[in-house]
């Protein structure tokens, strides 16, 4: 009896799926599943990788974040103001404050019926943009441009417009 070479590639071809239906009746593939749907259920997570090693907190901190960030406008009152700082970055809990550092910058207050330029530097601070207030922490220089007043103190707030 001489084999026929159409039968022989026929049966070639269905040889892997006769594997794997080997694998998943011998038990193999169905312990693997039952071992990933028991891990989810009882884990709660879908997905074991070192993904879960990583600190969320520090990602959820960290998550906007930006370098040489600058802030220029005009306030409610019409007076310009800029605030410049090396870094800054938003927060996931705090969406409307920009945590800055190394700021420098100036805003214009009325003073005696005249418009003051208020130079100002500070090692760090918050910027809430909703409210409009910017407090400045450690290190802080205020420098009057009309009178040459200085001020130095380690905590400022200013209203940005009032």
């Amino acid at each position: 009896m001489t084999k026929d070479k159409r039968n022989f590639i026929i049966i070639s071809r269905h040889r892997r799926w006769q594997r794997l239906w080997q694998f998943f009746f011998t038990g193999w593939g169905i312990t693997m599943i039952a071992a990933l749907v028991a891990g989810a259920l009882f884990s709660h997570q879908l997905l074991w990788t070192p993904i879960s090693l990583i600190n969320m907190t520090d990602v959820m901190q960290n998550q906007f974040k930006m370098s040489g960030a600058s802030l220029t406008g005009i306030d409610s009152k019409g007076n310009p103001f800029q605030i410049t700082a090396t870094s800054g970055r938003l927060e996931y809990e705090r969406p409307d404050v920009v945590i800055l550092e190394k700021i420098s910058g100036y805003t214009t207050q009325m003073q005696n019926a005249k418009k003051d330029i208020l130079n100002f530097s500070a090692d760090g601070g918050e910027y809430n943009t909703k409210t409009k207030v910017l407090q400045l922490l450690g290190n802080v220089n205020i420098i009057s441009k009309n009178d040459g007043h200085r001020i130095q103190t380690p905590e400022l707030i200013i209203r940005i417009g009032e």
